[in-house]
């Protein structure tokens, strides 16, 4: 399974660097690398059965505590 994943995303790189390079799109290209980057480590965390925190409880404590927006 992490061979399949390590080659989904090698696929993504392969198809989309090169024409950021050759645009000179360079912000596009840190941006792109950091949230692809993000995604492989948590892919890959959740695969080798690690269990990560709900994102959702992070948003829930900034909405409430520190907007104090209450919406329930």
């Amino acid at each position: 399974m992490l061979f399949l994943i390590v080659c989904a995303f090698s696929g993504v790189i392969l198809f989309e660097v090169p024409s950021l390079i050759r645009n000179k799109y360079w912000r596009e290209l840190v941006v792109f690398s950091a949230l692809l980057s993000i995604s492989f480590i948590i892919v890959v965390l959740q695969t080798l059965g690690f269990q990560l925190p709900s994102p959702a409880k992070g948003l829930d404590y900034i909405v409430e505590n520190v907007l104090h927006l209450n919406y329930h």
